[in-house]
């Protein structure tokens, strides 16, 4: 199974507690969550909307709520990706053990998470707190 996940996302799938925008948007989430954690899933990684977002209320013409929360969401992207090589396919369960290992403190996170609607909810940041 191959998936595409955009950076932010990769963080948002280590806390997701079954909370999201609707309720599509929350089994679809569910069901990537699961797919993610099998020795066979293959991600490739982007700053565009992605598997997860297939399912968002809130995309619209490809762009997240609007022009300005989309170019928040899109440095959000952009931190978290610096770390990885785009042009590379990655096994899930290596990305994420990566992900843990170079995301594991706040001040790691806090360009991506400080503003989130999530993070009470969300089990990878409150692990950081």
């Amino acid at each position: 199974m191959k998936i595409k996940l955009r950076g932010h996302h990769l963080l948002c799938l280590l806390g997701f507690q079954g909370y999201g925008y609707s309720e599509d948007f929350v089994l679809n989430m569910t069901r990537i969550n699961e797919l993610r954690k099998s020795e066979d899933c293959i991600v490739s990684l982007t700053n565009e909307p992605d598997d997860i977002c297939s399912s968002c209320p809130n995309l619209n013409d490809n762009v997240c709520e609007n022009k300005k929360q989309n170019e928040i969401i899109v440095e959000m992207d952009d931190e978290v990706l610096s770390q990885f090589n785009l042009e590379k396919e990655y096994n899930s369960l290596e990305l994420f053990n990566e992900v843990s290992l170079k995301f594991n403190t706040m001040k790691k996170v806090e360009n991506v998470c400080k503003n989130c609607k999530w993070e009470n909810e969300c089990l990878f940041y409150k692990k950081l707190e």
